[in-house]
């Protein structure tokens, strides 16, 4: 299959609040009756791609799509405060419950498949399968992988990491760039804050593609604001916080899902999530299936990723559907 399916328009839109002062968006899209599925996206801070209903078949699914805390279009933008990882997981419930769905097929990336996993492990019964992209365990060496000086997205794009890192105060580790970070984009100087802002962005998106389009990645592309002050600050906070999780707690609680199907796509050279924590989360669920591309990173982008999971949302509807 060498093709993503056709975008649709959403046939309802929305909010939903979910307490603490937070507002999330929300859409759906393709078949009403169809298999619900969840898309969830990554970062944190990322919000809705524009073609994230490429994947699916419209006509087989209801595709829901929404926007975690402080992403996007939901509101406030950009917000810490009562944004953390379990609160971002009850978020998903409460729009479950909102749209009175009884079970759906999550399909996360990156970011978005550490929720859906964490979702699935709390809300088992809730969860009919998953489809996870750019696999991401929130541990610490899946951290050290993309920010520590002796990760392979250091190693690999050493030039990248000393524009990156070059105010980080020495010894760099990952725990001191996301301090750092951390630190600059709350900053009340605006030249520094932009700085730091565009500084860490640039860096996610320089490894998130094995070739970058020209101008992509450049310090003077024009970024769009809004994303990167989301996708800086919110990662700033998750990583900062070791994404508010116990270390390594997604593999020591998978068997509490080991009876529910899952794909795994991963790109052989993602330079963001480490393809051994694929393998790894793999090898502990019995009901995976494990597709590492060859030609690819970490990006939905690249054709062979988007091809992958056009694959694997047409072949868990035939599933589904059979077990029904």
């Amino acid at each position: 299959m060498k093709r993503l399916y056709p975008d649709v328009t959403y046939y309802e839109n929305g909010f939903i609040e979910v307490g603490s002062g937070h507002s999330l968006y929300f859409e759906q899209s393709g078949n009403p009756n169809g298999i619900p599925v969840l898309f969830i996206h990554g970062g944190p801070g990322a919000g809705l791609p524009p073609n994230y209903k490429c994947f699916f078949d419209s006509n087989k699914y209801r595709i829901i799509g929404y926007e975690q805390r402080g992403c996007g279009r939901s509101k406030p933008i950009a917000d810490t405060l009562n944004n953390d990882t379990w609160s971002n997981v009850e978020d998903i419930e409460a729009l479950r419950t909102h749209l009175s769905i009884p079970k759906f097929l999550l399909f996360g990336g990156s970011w978005g498949s550490t929720l859906a996993l964490l979702y699935a492990l709390k809300y088992t019964p809730r969860v009919t399968g998953l489809i996870l992209r750019g696999v991401f365990l929130a541990r610490q060496e899946d951290r050290d992988w993309f920010l520590s000086p002796n990760g392979c997205a250091a190693q690999l794009f050493p030039e990248y990491y000393r524009k990156f890192t070059k105010d980080v105060p020495e010894p760099v580790t990952s725990s001191s760039v996301c301090d750092f970070y951390s630190a600059m984009v709350r900053s009340s100087n605006d030249v520094l804050r932009h700085s730091a802002l565009k500084r860490w962005y640039q860096w996610e998106e320089r490894l998130s593609r094995i070739t970058l389009p020209p101008g992509v990645g450049d310090s003077t592309t024009n970024y769009p604001m809004q994303l990167v002050t989301c996708l800086a600050t919110l990662e700033c906070h998750f990583l900062s916080n070791q994404c508010f999780l116990d270390e390594n707690y997604i593999l020591e609680n998978i068997n509490k899902i080991s009876h529910i199907p899952g794909t795994i796509v991963h790109g052989r050279y993602d330079m963001i999530c480490k393809t051994e924590a694929a393998e790894a989360l793999h090898k502990a669920w019995p009901q995976s299936q494990l597709q590492i591309i060859p030609d690819a990173g970490h990006s939905t982008s690249e054709p062979s990723i988007g091809y992958a999971l056009c694959r694997a949302t047409r072949d868990m509807s035939r599933f589904i559907q059979e077990s029904k």
